[in-house]
C-alpha cells in the first residue's frame, strides 16, 4: 500500500510504538488498536523485537502485515543478542526484501534479563553502535536509536550514555528515541548534554501514557526510570478506579506533551502497549483529532493467520 503523505500541517510530529502480538487474541485487539491509530496518520510507527529466531518470528509478521495493509511507514526493531553479525545480517536482509526501509536499531537486554551482565555474542556487533554501522553498509536504511535521559541502568553515569550515543549518531543514526521519563527538566537537562557533546540528531521524548500505575511501577524500576512522587500522588486513592484512573492517565500525558511543547520540542514518540483509546484521549487533550474518518480505509479486521 502508498505511504501516508503526513504534510497537513499540525501542532507537532508523532510516531507510535506496537509489540507484536503472540496469540490469536491478542491479534484481534492489536490490530483493533493500529486501525484506530492509523486514523491519526503518524509520522511512522514501530514494532519491538525479540532475541532468538521464536520471538523474531512474531515482529516479522506483525511488521510485514502492517506494510501490506496498512499506509503506515513502519520500522522494526532489531537487536544484536543471541546473534553473529551474518545472522543479524541475514534478518536484516529477509526485512528488507519485505519493503522494510527503517529500524529501531539496538542493543538488546543480556540473554540473562535486567542487572544481567552483558558480554557481546562471539562474532556478533558488540553494541547499538555497531549496530547502526552494520546497518548503514548493508543500505542507506533510515535508522532510529535509543537514549536515555535517566541513564541506562547499566551504564556507569550520563557521561558514558551520551559517549555511546554520540557513537550511534556519529555511525549514521537519524533520530534518537528516548526511555520515557516523567519530569521534564531532567530531559531538558539530558537534551542540554547531548547537544553540548555535539551531538545533532533529533531526540525525540518518548511518552508513556500511564496504562496501570501498579504495573509501571515494577516495570520503570527495571528500566532505569523514575515515577516521581508527585505524580504517584495523582493516582492515590484511583488505582482501583478504572474511569479516573484513565482521565487522570490522559491528562498527564497531555500535561507533559504540552509542557515540552512550551520548551521548544515538536516531535514525540508514544508508547501504544497495543491499546488505542488512552492516545485517543491524549490527542483529545491535545487538540488533534484523526484524519481518517471511521479507521483504517480498506484494512479491515480479519481472523489471524494460524
Amino acid at each position: 500500500m502508498s505511504e501516508l503523505n503526513p504534510s497537513r500541517e499540525r501542532a507537532i510530529g508523532f510516531s507510535f510504538e506496537f509489540f507484536p502480538p503472540k496469540t490469536p487474541e491478542a491479534e484481534a485487539g492489536w490490530w483493533r488498536a493500529v486501525q484506530a491509530l492509523t486514523a491519526y496518520e503518524p509520522e511512522f510507527v514501530s514494532v519491538t523485537y525479540g532475541a532468538g529466531a521464536t520471538s523474531r518470528a512474531p515482529t516479522f509478521a506483525a511488521v510485514k502485515r502492517l506494510l501490506d495493509e496498512t499506509p503506515l511507514v513502519t520500522a522494526s526493531h532489531l537487536t544484536v543478542v543471541k546473534a553473529t553479525k551474518a545472522e543479524v545480517d541475514e534478518v536484516v536482509h529477509s526485512f528488507r526484501n519485505a519493503g522494510v526501509k527503517r529500524f529501531v536499531a539496538l542493543r538488546g537486554d543480556a540473554p540473562g534479563g535486567v542487572g544481567a551482565a552483558y558480554q557481546p555474542h562471539p562474532g556478533g556487533y558488540e553494541n547499538g553502535a555497531a549496530l547502526v554501522a552494520g546497518l548503514k553498509a548493508i543500505d542507506d536504511f533510515d535508522i532510529s536509536v535509543s537514549a536515555y535521559p535517566e541513564k541506562h541502568p547499566e551504564s556507569a553515569d550520563r557521561a558514558a550514555d551520551i559517549a555511546m550515543l554520540k557513537a550511534k549518531a556519529d555511525n549514521g543514526a537519524d533520530r534518537a528515541l528516548t526511555q520515557f521519563f516523567f519530569e521534564n527538566d531532567t530531559f531538558e537537562d539530558y537534551l542540554g548534554d547531548v547537544r553540548r557533546a555535539g551531538i545533532e540528531i533529533p531526540v525525540v521524548p518518548g511518552i508513556m501514557p500511564v496504562q496501570n500505575i501498579r504495573q509501571l511501577r515494577n516495570f520503570a524500576g527495571r528500566c532505569g526510570a523514575i515515577i516521581p512522587d508527585w505524580m504517584a500522588r495523582r493516582f492515590e486513592g484511583y488505582e482501583d478506579d478504572a474511569t479516573a484512573h484513565f482521565e487522570i492517565a490522559a491528562d498527564l500525558a497531555a500535561e507533559q506533551v504540552l509542557d515540552l511543547q512550551k520548551r521548544g520540542l515538536t516531535e514525540f514518540h508514544f508508547y501504544t502497549m497495543n491499546r488505542s483509546k488512552l492516545m485517543e484521549a491524549v490527542f483529545e487533550r491535545l487538540g488533534i483529532g484523526p484524519r481518517i474518518a471511521g479507521g483504517v480505509a480498506g484494512a479491515e479486521l480479519r481472523s489471524p493467520a494460524v
